[in-house]
């Protein structure tokens, strides 16, 4: 933030709506409270020790995240910006605002559970947009999300995992609190975990539908930004065979016979080693986290705790985004076989890529891995299907589409009828009458 923008404009409008955006949060946390359900976990601490000691819960929400600031410069000495302090009058704001709104609400007290579950939706809407309001102005994080990002990046922690580990921190401080100082749990119940699940998917929400608030503030850069983002990759006269497979099918294999058979390039794990070069994670580490999602709905939450800052994605997040990159520059210029990666979306501009489904039986897929390749331990039946769940979840994370989907690829084959190499001349054969005749003469 640089001194003489302090004054103009758009600086005043990015100040303006964070004072909005920390007001209606304050509406968030008042209601949440008055529901009676159980209050957010970053609330839930303030609230109980508001509930013991002569100080309301909007001067115990100051203090708390006054110490988050103070650990943060603890943490990063020198390294700390000074202009993050602007968390300070954040906070003092944030604080003042959540009495005010207390006190105009203070006659509001549901005992119907239907109304007070209402009223903690309605709690978890308000904290939500709020809380999206703050991130687009990207003038600062409210403390405890500032605190998380320091550790993550000063002790190279994934931000998703630390978020949840400090939101369960702040849960069991406020049990712990309120058995130590009240005798009996309160503030925590079903609403808190309401709020735990809700709020991040609801940023997320925001920010898919209203990308005007972001264009209304920074305008140009958006602009210049979203021009660039539309623009497809131009692919120079080459074509693509993606091969999707179940585990064990002998997708890698036939792969390599259609390569090698055309004379083209043929990428699978070499893709790998070309995105730990980009991006300096281990070969090991991308293995481990590449083409597979074990949860579908876990992850959902998981990455919901990114919607809480700016320019952080999930580690998979971002190897499906950089490999994306790699596979399209590698087809602008250059015919190959790709396996895997969910290729068939990421090229679904391509005019001469042709998309292949390998599938074989259980039986027929045991034989391959147990006895072509060298594995701890026999595979078994459960062994496929999870593996197989774990490729389809990531097709419906990444690509939204059903990985099993026939209508998603051009062919689909069933390995364990022909073997390796017929397959691959069968592909090859099929890839020729649809669009060989551009590239190949017979």
């Amino acid at each position: 933030m640089q001194l003489e923008n302090i004054f103009n404009i758009p600086f005043a409008k990015r100040i303006l709506v964070f004072i909005v955006g920390v007001f209606i949060m304050a509406f968030g946390v008042t209601f949440s409270v008055k529901a009676q359900i159980g209050i957010s976990p970053i609330s839930c601490v303030p609230y109980i020790y508001s509930l013991r000691f002569p100080l309301t819960i909007g001067e115990f929400t100051i203090i708390i995240n006054t110490l988050f600031i103070l650990i943060q410069i603890a943490i990063l000495r020198k390294d700390y910006n000074i202009m993050q302090l602007v968390q300070l009058p954040a906070i003092i704001v944030f604080g003042y605002c959540i009495d005010i709104t207390m006190w105009m609400f203070d006659g509001l007290n549901p005992t119907n559970y239907f109304l007070q579950l209402i009223l903690c939706l309605i709690a978890c809407v308000f904290l939500a947009f709020g809380i999206f309001l703050l991130i687009k102005t990207k003038l600062t994080y409210m403390p405890l999300e500032g605190l998380v990002l320091v550790i993550a990046q000063k002790f190279q922690k994934e931000f998703g995992k630390m978020k949840i580990s400090m939101d369960v921190l702040m849960l069991i401080i406020g049990v712990f609190s309120s058995f130590v100082f009240l005798h009996e749990l309160l503030g925590i119940r079903e609403g808190s975990l309401i709020a735990a699940l809700s709020i991040g998917a609801l940023i997320k929400y925001f920010t898919m539908k209203i990308p005007h608030v972001e264009k209304w503030l920074f305008e140009e850069n958006i602009n210049e930004v979203s021009s660039e983002a539309v623009e497809s990759p131009k692919y120079n006269n080459t074509f693509v065979i993606t091969i999707s497979r179940e585990f064990g099918s002998g997708g890698h294999e036939i792969g390599e016979y259609i390569a090698k058979s055309l004379g083209i390039g043929f990428y699978d794990k070499e893709l790998v080693d070309l995105t730990a070069q980009e991006t300096g994670y281990t070969a090991e580490y991308i293995k481990e986290n590449e083409q597979k999602l074990a949860n579908l709905l876990m992850y959902d939450l998981y990455e919901q705790n990114f919607s809480y800052v700016n320019n952080e994605i999930p580690p998979k997040d971002t190897l499906f985004l950089i490999q994306s990159k790699i596979i399209r520059d590698i087809c602008k210029d250059e015919s190959c076989v790709i396996v895997g990666r969910c290729a068939n979306f990421i090229l679904k501009d391509h005019p001469n890529c042709i998309n292949i489904f390998i599938h074989a039986n259980k039986e027929y897929r045991k034989e391959i891995l147990n006895n072509h390749y060298e594995l701890e331990r026999p595979i078994t039946n459960a062994d496929l299907a999870q593996s197989d769940e774990q490729r389809a979840n990531y097709s419906r994370h990444f690509a939204k589409k059903d990985w099993k989907d026939a209508t998603n690829y051009h062919m689909t084959l069933d390995s364990s009828l022909y073997g390796s190499k017929e397959s691959a001349r069968k592909i090859i054969k099929f890839f020729k009458s649809r669009v060989g005749n551009k590239f190949f003469k017979n």
